[in-house]
């Protein structure tokens, strides 16, 4: 087998596999903000619902879908929790009827207080360092353009 046939089989092994490990990765990190988002009473997709609201509030729910690139209908029972726990209000937007605005409490408003140290927090538990976390963070922002990208030929080649 030459060298080029041998690179060839080894791509197909697990431990090689890109989706292998960013599964393994996602999985792995959102497990490690869970003790740390359960001291703010929020579950990780909570968290990020809570940071789209924190950067710009009130939002309508197709806004907060498209900023989280989840189906509206994912991130409806999150709002239905996070208005229970008393962080947002839903109500009707103002001159459309059929959009919902979410907005921010004051409970959840102080909430980001004590969400500042969630990124320091999970540095540490991670161990990276900022300069890893933005170089990791533009890597995973150019594989999500990537993938959003108008898709080619999908054939296998041989």
């Amino acid at each position: 087998m030459t060298t080029a046939e041998e690179t060839r089989e080894d791509d197909l092994l697990l431990e090689h596999q890109l989706c292998f490990a960013l599964t393994v990765a996602s999985r792995s990190v959102v497990g490690a903000y869970k003790p740390v988002l359960e001291k703010l009473n929020l579950t990780h997709p909570q968290y990020l619902v809570m940071l789209a609201l924190w950067e710009t509030s009130p939002r309508t729910v197709r806004n907060i879908s498209e900023a989280l690139a989840q189906e509206p209908a994912t991130i409806s029972p999150l709002l239905r929790r996070l208005e229970a726990a008393g962080f947002i209000s839903r109500r009707r937007a103002d001159g459309n009827e059929r959009a919902l605005a979410v907005e921010l409490t004051p409970a959840g408003a102080a909430l980001r207080q004590e969400a500042l140290k969630v990124p320091g927090t999970m540095m540490d538990r991670l161990g990276l360092t900022r300069a890893q976390v933005t170089e990791l963070h533009a890597t995973m922002m150019s594989l999500i353009a990537a993938t959003s990208a108008p898709a080619g030929d999908d054939r296998i080649e041989p």
